[in-house]
């Protein structure tokens, strides 16, 4: 039985036919180890020569973007990451300076740590990520995740992280922004509650969708509302939805369109697969991904990766996932050209391809630990699932 969160997220089915384990990750943040990897590349083009300066980041129990907002303030260091790595882990990551210069002494906080490894020519980038390794333990499963073997028959759907995880919001936002509904996106960015959320957090969210409280609730919502405090700054000083949704950092805006885009290309991913399209093997026709990242059309012999669609305003209709698609979009009201949004063109998005299944190497398990490496922009969440088959996911630390 697919969990109720799931079905929220678009994700309908299981690929695998495993029974599941159950368990729980993430009891400790040790359990859930995260290393960056960069390609070989960019490995040698780190010396100790002028340039850009390279550290490696290690934190836990914060996310990336307040672990580099924490360096700024403390060191005036301005870093940028190639991907972003959550709190509830212990994680590894490249970041590089956006200006040329000689790099801060190593240091170390009780979260996160800086350490320079050295100097590239021109700054590093998301696409000299190639992917990440995993060490995950799972507690209180049953003994048997060694019998399991299909992790190569896993489809690439965004997790739950992409959503908001306990409060999954993200794709609803998206999609107001999309509607250009900005009063509605206001509204679910302060009001929406989650079963999942804290007792104090459902009771200041449900005070707020109420207009009338805005001024009054203002001091009462945590600083770790960062968003939140912003929006509703905005709406308390000028009432206007649009300019309170403008408040928000582009980078977050872009980020709520893409969880829509997310959202639709999970539900495409899950429909083809109960129509029983092949999402394993790419054929005639197809669009793939070479072992490069370079898209292309199918070729016989060739090693490639099949790809689906991530609607945008430039959706390429000619695959055999249209049908699926276009069934969805008719069901969420939306169009690929409202991808273009009007009043808000620098959330727009183009849209894309993605990867229909997760590429998974060095897959290992002993006892209650498992290892592997996933290629970037897949979610270890998705195997894990897979592996588990959680009741409830977020009560299993998902």
């Amino acid at each position: 039985m697919i969990p109720n969160l799931d079905s929220q997220i678009g994700i309908a089915v299981y690929s695998t036919s495993f029974t599941g384990i159950g368990g729980r990750i993430r009891v400790e943040p040790e359990d859930f180890q995260v290393a960056e990897m960069i390609s070989e590349k960019a490995k040698k083009s780190i010396t100790d020569q002028s340039g850009y300066a390279v550290y490696k980041l290690k934190k836990k129990k914060i996310d990336t973007n307040h672990a580099l907002s924490g360096i700024f303030r403390s060191k005036g260091i301005k870093l940028k990451s190639l991907g972003l790595k959550d709190a509830s882990a212990v994680t590894e990551q490249f970041v590089c300076s956006g200006n040329a210069g000689k790099a801060a002494a190593n240091f170390s906080s009780d979260k996160y740590s800086l350490e320079h490894l050295g100097y590239v020519k021109k700054p590093m980038s998301k696409k000299d990520m190639v992917g990440n390794h995993f060490k995950i333990k799972i507690s209180d499963c049953q003994n048997n995740l060694e019998s399991f073997t299909e992790h190569d028959k896993i489809l690439n759907f965004y997790g739950y992280q992409r959503f908001g995880s306990k409060r999954p919001v993200t794709h609803l936002v998206g999609k107001a922004i999309l509607q250009q509904d900005f009063g509605k996106a206001v509204d679910l960015i302060l009001s929406f509650t989650s079963p999942y959320d804290s007792e104090e957090n459902t009771e200041i969210r449900q005070k707020l969708s109420d207009k009338a409280n805005y001024r009054q609730c203002f001091d009462q919502v945590p600083l770790q509302m960062d968003i939140e405090r912003i929006v509703l700054k905005e709406m308390i000083e000028h009432g206007e939805p649009i300019r309170a949704v403008r408040a928000i950092p582009v980078s977050l805006r872009r980020f709520y369109v893409q969880a829509y885009q997310s959202f639709i290309f999970n539900q495409s991913l899950s429909a083809a697969f109960l129509d029983g399209e092949d999402l394993f093997e790419a054929q005639s026709g197809d669009v793939c991904f070479d072992h490069n990242g370079i898209i292309g059309k199918y070729v016989k012999g060739m090693d490639q990766n099949l790809a689906l669609p991530f609607v945008g305003y430039s959706y390429y209709k000619k695959t055999r996932f249209d049908f699926q698609i276009s069934k969805i979009l008719e069901q969420e009201e939306v169009s690929a050209k409202d991808f273009f949004i009007k009043e808000m063109q620098e959330a727009s998005s183009e849209g894309g391809f993605r990867q229909a299944a997760i590429h998974c190497s060095d897959y290992s398990a002993r006892g209650n630990v498992v290892e592997f490496s996933l290629s970037r922009g897949s979610f270890a969440t998705i195997l894990l699932r897979e592996i588990m088959k959680p009741q409830d996911p977020m009560i299993a630390g998902f």
